[in-house]
């Protein structure tokens, strides 16, 4: 009997630094998720889902957005996050037939500018079948410009391949300006001969 407890005083003496670590480290946790909540930037006001916006100008569709998700944050900037996919396809004014689109995998959208910043996988197309490729893209509706910062490639309908540093061009994907670009095009003998 002796013999048990002084081996349940041994336990009890090897446990309790052990409680005392196990404790410390928990308090050490607890302060690193308060410190990770504070350097969060603003409160996700209201997420939706299933997001499905048109723009219109004199009845009109201009262009047609479509996400997964939508988080609003609350910040000195107030902006609005698409973390799950977003997708616009551009309609032509006056035909309101589809002129081109624009498929990201994240899509952020400030409230106080007309600028839409797309990242990763980001692949615009145009009315003439060409593909744009590149990991960001930015949309300014008041230039009415599209651009990057990047490299980007562009895939011709003729399959004709360009790439470049940089991009810029008309919100149409119609007039590009690639910077230190290279290209690999085809060319048909039969017409050189």
């Amino acid at each position: 009997m002796y013999n048990s407890r002084v081996n349940m005083r041994g336990l009890g003496l090897l446990l309790l630094p052990l409680l005392a670590l196990f404790i410390s480290s928990c308090e050490n946790d607890l302060n690193k998720v308060k410190e990770i909540a504070a350097t969060q930037s603003g409160d996700v006001v209201s997420p939706t889902t299933g997001v499905d916006m048109i723009m219109s100008d004199s009845a009109k569709v201009q262009f047609h957005l479509t996400a997964a998700l939508m988080l609003q944050y609350q910040t000195q900037k107030p902006y609005k996050l698409l973390p799950k996919g977003v997708k616009i396809i551009f309609y032509d004014k006056t035909t309101q037939k589809e002129s081109g689109n624009i498929i990201a995998d994240t899509g952020i959208m400030p409230d106080d500018q007309k600028l839409i910043e797309f990242r990763k996988n980001v692949v615009a197309t145009n009315i003439k079948g060409e593909t744009y490729k590149s990991d960001e893209l930015f949309w300014d509706q008041q230039t009415k410009k599209v651009y990057s910062h990047k490299p980007v490639q562009v895939i011709m309908a003729g399959g004709n391949v360009m790439n470049g540093d940089s991009f810029e061009s008309d919100d149409k994907f119609l007039h590009p300006t690639l910077k230190s670009s290279t290209g690999v095009f085809h060319v048909d003998e039969k017409v050189t001969q």
